[in-house]
């Protein structure tokens, strides 16, 4: 599954769905307009009133939020956007250099596990079918030989069965975590959307009085929702970095220790991808310390609820998957 293809539909989505802000335009310059006409005809009747020169400049916000309006996809998104871009594409370029280095370093220690396994006559039977049937071959037909023979076909076989099992829960927790991943990003990109397409009414909700903070809101909402992608993949990165360095140290243990065990290794990296499925959730509360957007905290507090519940059972999956897989092991031998 190209979870990378599935990013970029979203991406388009996006930029598909903008057009929809014209449309929003027209009922959000009535809005204003009116709210205009009240706003002016009541700081100009108060100044009257109290016999005192009109103050013209306050009376110019109006004015300014219509000319917003009317060019909302270009003045506002497009200013935001071209602002936040390039902190998107810098935390993108961290993430693609640790991935490529993460991705090197676990092709050379899969060949130094091979190689170790391999060296050990004792184990390299149970990775290579070549040396598996040269050493059937130099078995006899005699009881002894026989039950060795035997013997040597259920090790390979409870090999192969853990090692199918292992790597099916790992790749089962890998697509859990780019389906986290992928989660966020799908919910950042409906908030944007939403905001975007209805950011007209927000602004001309914020010309009548009493309303001002709407269009402070509104553009806090919507630089916090966009700046989850870039501190998605600055989490990234830091767990990326982290696997670099379990790899690197992996690949120094089976160069200089052979008593070294692999199977340790493999149980440090299913922790950390259940580690990193609940940190995925966290990104809006790390999102918002950026930037302060009111009224998202309970969708904050659903969301880390979610991720707890979420790592529970991951853990208990993980746990009750290798304690029966290695009970039966340990029963069988």
């Amino acid at each position: 599954m190209e979870f990378d293809n599935l990013h970029q539909i979203l991406r388009s989505l996006y930029v598909e769905m903008m057009p929809l802000c014209s449309n929003m335009s027209g009922v959000a310059k009535g809005i204003a307009g009116l709210g205009a006409l009240f706003y002016v005809a009541s700081r100009v009747w108060q100044s009257l009133s109290r016999a005192e020169p009109i103050d013209v400049y306050p009376l110019l916000r109006p004015f300014a939020i219509g000319l917003c309006i009317m060019f909302f996809p270009t003045i506002v998104l497009g200013t935001i956007n071209s602002i936040l871009s390039p902190i998107v594409r810098g935390t993108n370029q961290m993430l693609q250099s640790q991935t490529f280095d993460m991705v090197s370093y676990q092709k050379q220690k899969d060949k130094l596990e091979y190689d170790a396994t391999m060296k050990n006559p004792e184990t390299a039977y149970l990775v290579s079918n070549d040396e598996f049937d040269k050493q059937i071959d130099e078995l006899g037909w005699n009881a002894t030989d026989l039950a060795t023979m035997t013997g040597m076909y259920i090790e390979k076989g409870l090999y192969n069965m853990k090692k199918s099992i292992r790597d099916s829960f790992r790749e089962l927790l890998e697509i859990l975590f780019q389906a986290a991943s992928l989660v966020i990003d799908t919910i950042r990109t409906f908030f944007l959307i939403v905001l975007a397409v209805l950011g007209p009414i927000a602004f001309a909700i914020s010309v009548w009085d009493g309303f001002q903070s709407t269009m402070t809101q509104w553009i806090t909402r919507y630089v916090s929702v966009y700046l989850w992608l870039p501190v998605s993949d600055l989490f990234s990165t830091i767990l990326a970095k982290i696997q670099v360095l379990m790899l690197q140290n992996d690949i120094s243990q089976l160069q200089n220790n052979p008593n070294y065990s692999i199977d340790s290794s493999n149980g440090v990296y299913i922790v950390f991808m259940i580690i990193g499925i609940i940190g995925y959730f966290t990104i809006p509360t790390v999102a918002g310390w950026i930037i302060q957007a009111g009224g998202m905290g309970n969708y904050g507090r659903n969301v880390s609820n979610s991720a707890g519940k979420a790592g529970s059972v991951a853990g208990g999956v993980a746990g009750a998957a290798t304690g029966n897989v290695g009970g039966r092991l340990l029963g069988k031998k």
